[in-house]
């Protein structure tokens, strides 16, 4: 007997795309919160180069007919390959791990939240993108929402310069994420989706793998256990492949624009989390932190709206 379909309406229609939405926004939160779950048994290192090797393998049987296709492109490219596994999965990955043993999940998210607000601002000084008095004023209360982050909402802290390290640390991951991000738009004609992530994952996988090596002897082993594997495992299904699909899928149904506030959602994802699992304190300082922060990257990374006339000839 066959299994009940669900009408094509709940598949498609308004209610399904927002519902991706909101599953996407909340397995992008995973990673901050599993990593700092695991902050002091995973070592850090440790922590990426297993999530980008499992999550490679997770998607190889699907990207490979891709990487084939492609894979005199990726042989020419390769230097280009290995800096974005540097920028991508290096910094962005080990460093955020790093920053995570010494900070809250909630820190961490809402500061990697602003990486979409340093894209733009990259992209303006880097690229000669045009930016708008609205984005500067997005910019701004972005960069204000980070530094009463950086600051516990102490205007001392910033007068002497006294930050969290692993707070400074979670920023030089968002920052280097932006640079991939800009790195990315510079590589020409785009890979289908699952080859270019399968790509990036692999050469992650070979620049963490030397120093993998040398934190296994020099620091300490990643753990053999159920929790430690099921974590790794969690890591690179959820917060990488089902993020990154779901992602992709919520631009199809409902629109670039709209789907990357999911991007901002997240955070609140990660905040209600880390108070529930890790028992992590809601302080003022947050509030601030999420009152500048999210309505400062949405001023800055959502695009103008059309005119009527625009839109209506678009559309005819």
């Amino acid at each position: 007997m066959p299994l009940p379909t669900l009408p094509l309406s709940l598949r498609s229609g308004p209610l399904a795309a927002y519902g991706l939405y909101l599953v996407g926004s909340a397995l992008m939160a995973a990673n901050p919160v599993i990593g700092r779950a695991v902050a002091h048994v995973v070592p850090p290192i440790g922590m990426a180069f297993w999530r980008w090797l499992v999550a490679f393998l997770i998607v190889l049987p699907f990207a490979l007919p891709g990487l084939l296709a492609h894979r005199h492109r990726l042989r020419r490219q390769w230097r280009h390959y290995l800096l974005l596994g540097v920028l991508g999965q290096g910094i962005s990955g080990a460093i955020v791990y790093y920053g995570l043993e010494r900070t809250s999940a909630t820190n961490a998210s809402l500061i990697y939240a602003t990486s979409p607000a340093m894209i733009l601002a990259l992209a303006a000084v880097w690229l000669g993108d045009a930016i708008r008095p609205r984005q500067v004023i997005g910019l701004l209360l972005a960069m204000a929402g980070v530094l009463a982050i950086l600051t516990r909402g102490d205007v001392e802290a910033l007068l002497h310069l006294s930050f969290n390290v692993g707070d400074l640390l979670v920023l030089a991951g968002a920052v280097s994420w932006a640079v991939y991000t800009i790195l990315l738009r510079q590589s020409g004609t785009p890979l289908p989706v699952v080859t270019a992530f399968a790509a990036n994952a692999f050469a992650g996988v070979l620049v963490l793998a030397p120093f993998y090596a040398w934190e296994t002897i020099a620091v300490r082993p990643v753990p053999v256990s159920a929790s430690t594997i099921l974590s790794i495992v969690a890591v690179a299904l959820f917060a990488s492949v089902l993020a990154l699909l779901t992602y992709q899928k919520t631009i199809a149904m409902m629109g670039a624009a709209r789907a990357s506030t999911a991007l901002y959602v997240s955070p609140l994802w990660a905040a209600l989390a880390s108070w529930l699992l890790l028992a992590e304190p809601l302080q003022g300082f947050h509030l601030i932190g999420v009152l500048l922060v999210l309505p400062g990257v949405m001023l800055a990374t959502l695009p103008a709206r059309k005119p009527a006339a625009v839109a209506a000839a678009e559309t005819a």
